[in-house]
């Protein structure tokens, strides 16, 4: 029964007046609906996607659950002083805007259905909350050699290799036509055809040869969307997985570490007679078979990176569930779902 009268009482409490763009206030400070409408049309994309109508209240929902937590942690950066700046703003925007002609910057933000201001909100939202937590928490963090011992300790048998394992990097130039906007490269680059491919793996392969740097030419002209965004890393690859391309394996087992393979062809499965698309790897570093000891360098920096992750991802939840026990929020979106659900 007491159960009860408390529901009627929230259901009644729910018809609190307000501007009906204001889909919810933060110590007073407005979240209106067109900008949860923005991200939420964003987040449809170009899918033409079709919700339901449970669904698109879940998502807008859960959208503006983050633009009212975002709003939180802008509040308590602002009380610290840590807003970005507008210098800030435009170096960070100057290097996004570097790669790329004003055409092809401006099509990138038509892509993504935003404007130049939208994209200079998102970057001073982006680095005022690094600045914040790089204050609040990651400055909080210490990991000191005994912990990394006691790591290593527990985790041993993670450092224990059954078979050599190889860093790789790679450049892939493709044959198959498909959109330029779909590879995933900075330069928008695509061979559309064999021919091309072949004059653009060599010119590429020409280039390294010649001394540019290959994460930079991954960048900027490497046709696989999984690895052409930082720089063509690979992650590491386990000889039993290199050994199922004897070609690659071949090649790269040749190599010492910061060289490149030859142009390589790279055929469909099942199919070893025509190429659909070349490319060049790059052996980062080779790992042997057996225990890595605690004395690695490498060793202990991955340990470090684990345990500093981890208590900066601990102390981030905390945070914010902080800063959220302590704003003042009304949700009036939900309130209205609430109260339009129940009749």
């Amino acid at each position: 029964m007491i159960c009860a009268i408390a529901l009627l009482a929230l259901a009644g409490g729910c018809g609190r007046s307000h501007d009906a763009n204001v889909m919810a206030t933060v110590n007073g400070k407005p979240i209106l609906r067109s900008e949860m409408e923005q991200v939420y049309q964003a987040n449809l994309g170009d899918s033409h996607q079709h919700p339901s109508v449970e669904q698109a209240e879940i998502m807008r929902l859960n959208i503006l659950r983050e633009l009212i937590d975002t709003e939180i942690v802008m509040q308590r950066a602002a009380k610290l002083n840590l807003t970005a700046t507008d210098d800030e703003v435009q170096e960070q925007l100057n290097q996004l805007k570097a790669p790329f002609t004003p055409d092809e910057f401006q099509k990138r933000l038509d892509a993504q259905h935003m404007t130049l201001d939208d994209l200079k909100r998102e970057i001073r939202r982006n680095r005022t909350e690094e600045k914040l937590f790089n204050k609040e928490i990651t400055s909080r963090i210490n990991v000191t050699d005994a912990d990394i011992s006691a790591y290593y300790n527990s985790h041993k048998a993670d450092f224990d290799l059954p078979e050599p394992q190889y860093h790789l990097a790679q450049i892939v130039v493709t044959s198959i036509p498909e959109p330029p906007q779909q590879v995933g490269n900075l330069q928008n680059s695509k061979a559309m055809n064999d021919a091309e491919a072949k004059r653009k793996i060599e010119m590429l392969h020409n280039r390294l040869e010649a001394g540019d740097d290959f994460s930079s030419l991954a960048m900027n002209f490497s046709e696989s969307p999984n690895t052409s965004g930082n720089g063509g890393d690979m992650g590491t690859v386990s000889e039993s997985q290199l050994r199922q391309d004897p070609q690659v394996y071949a090649a790269v087992t040749k190599l010492k570490p910061g060289q490149i393979t030859d142009v390589l062809p790279v055929y469909a499965p099942g199919d070893p007679k025509k190429p659909v698309a070349y490319a060049i790897y790059k052996l980062i570093d080779r790992e042997s078979a057996g225990q890595r000891q605690l004395n690695d360098p490498r060793v202990q920096q991955f340990i470090r990176q684990q345990l500093r992750d981890s208590r900066e991802q601990l102390l981030k939840n905390a945070y914010l569930e902080m800063l959220r026990d302590q704003a003042r929020v009304v949700n009036y979106y939900a309130e209205e779902i609430f109260r339009n659900g129940a009749q």
